[in-house]
């Protein structure tokens, strides 16, 4: 079972999800929270293994309770979902912790998947949040900041492609790789980079602006 937390400041939203959620085998709603500061009481309290977490709450914000979540809750794995799509909350939350963004116009089946997919190590984005994030770095916002001298062509590959959500075995198709090889070349690129989970080398990645390619 995948243990859910729902933090949202209106109790619709909450209830909307929840009703939802509650009808998936595979996943257990285990809280409820109306603002950030319940939101870290809750997480440590039950110990959810996925919290969708919404950006606007009274209190403490979603950006405030990322980072409190992560020494309350360090084996949670954040989903933001919001209304806001702008660049400064996007890097921002994704610098703060969270491992996924999607925007509340989403589909409930996609947020399922979501779900599934941050628990089982990915990183999920909205179509529209990717294709910005692609876009903002692709146009050489970047410039005069070099990539991590360290680590090989093929890895820059596989650090990119893990950035922008790319499971391991979406990564072997898509290079034509084995799922060892993609393995490996994860392991040696948070070796390089002194990185141990996904969410790091997401955050590593934008921090360095290596996504313009």
């Amino acid at each position: 079972m995948i243990r859910v937390l729902i933090a949202d400041d209106h109790a619709v939203v909450r209830q909307g999800l929840r009703t939802f959620l509650d009808l998936q085998a595979d996943i257990d709603v285990v809280g409820e929270a109306a603002d950030g500061e319940e939101a870290v009481a809750v997480a440590a309290e039950h110990a959810p293994d996925v919290i969708l977490l919404d950006l606007v709450m009274p209190r403490l914000d979603g950006i405030g309770a990322l980072r409190r979540l992560s020494e309350v809750a360090p084996g949670a794995r954040v989903i933001v979902l919001t209304s806001f799509g702008e660049d400064e909350r996007l890097f921002t939350a994704l610098r703060a912790g969270a491992s996924g963004y999607l925007l509340k116009d989403v589909e409930p089946a996609e947020l399922v998947r979501s779900i599934r997919t941050v628990h089982g190590g990915g990183a999920p984005l909205s179509p529209a949040v990717a294709a910005r994030m692609v876009e903002e770095f692709a146009s050489g916002a970047g410039a005069g900041r070099a990539p991590a001298d360290d680590l090989t062509p093929r890895e820059l590959e596989v650090l990119r492609l893990i950035a922008l959500g790319h499971t391991n075995t979406e990564i072997a198709a898509r290079l034509v790789l084995s799922m060892r090889t993609v393995e490996s070349h994860r392991a040696h690129i948070q070796r390089k980079l002194g990185r141990s989970t996904r969410a790091e080398l997401v955050r590593y990645a934008i921090d360095h602006q290596l996504l313009d390619a």
